[in-house]
């Protein structure tokens, strides 16, 4: 019996180049899923309600398809930190990360049917930034563009000089969809990485 086909439920480069790595055929399809967070939300189920919302979204659409959605928080002193967007506030952000550190929540979510039956997790990374001068930001900023990124820093690429440690059960989670933890989901619904 052939496997089902498989669906990313993202418009994230990032996550499309991550789950490429599995070399699992895959389609990408965006979920249009309102990301807004709900009053009083904490990080932690925003994450999780938001990769299950885009999962389930998609499956809606597409009932015999295995559909992963996945997002990300960054969390300071208890508050989620959103994709930048500019560069004044991707600044901000940087400035108010300098020698701290920073928790990273990554949510990743498999779907299938309708209604949809899904599986999820929330995969930790605890990010220790160094004591970034301005001119280190504007620089980096000036290099990287990382509006998109939560918490300004691109991780996979040269933000990788704005950290002095990352401590992860996933070193994928990080850059946007926790490997480890999809491997199992998709065990889950009989979609084996490796045959046998």
């Amino acid at each position: 019996m052939a496997p089902p086909k498989l669906l990313l439920a993202s418009t994230s480069p990032y996550r499309r180049e991550l789950l490429a790595r599995l070399r699992l055929p895959f389609e990408v399809v965006a979920p249009g899923v309102d990301e807004t967070p709900r009053d009083g939300e904490a990080p932690a189920a925003l994450v999780l309600r938001l990769a299950r919302e885009k999962a389930a979204a998609v499956s809606g659409r597409y009932a015999d398809a295995v559909v992963i959605g996945a997002d990300q928080v960054a969390v300071l002193d208890g508050a989620a930190l959103s994709k930048p967007g500019t560069r004044d506030n991707a600044t901000r952000q940087l400035r108010a990360l300098r020698g701290r550190a920073i928790t990273f929540l990554t949510a990743v979510a498999v779907a299938q049917g309708v209604p949809a039956r899904i599986a999820a997790r929330v995969v930790p990374t605890q990010v220790q930034f160094r004591n970034l001068a301005d001119a280190v930001i504007d620089a980096y900023l000036d290099a990287d563009h990382p509006y998109d990124c939560a918490g300004a820093a691109k991780i996979e690429s040269l933000g990788i000089a704005l950290v002095e440690r990352v401590e992860s059960p996933d070193p994928t989670a990080l850059i946007g969809l926790p490997l480890i933890a999809l491997v199992d989901l998709l065990a889950e619904f009989q979609v084996p990485v490796l045959p046998g």
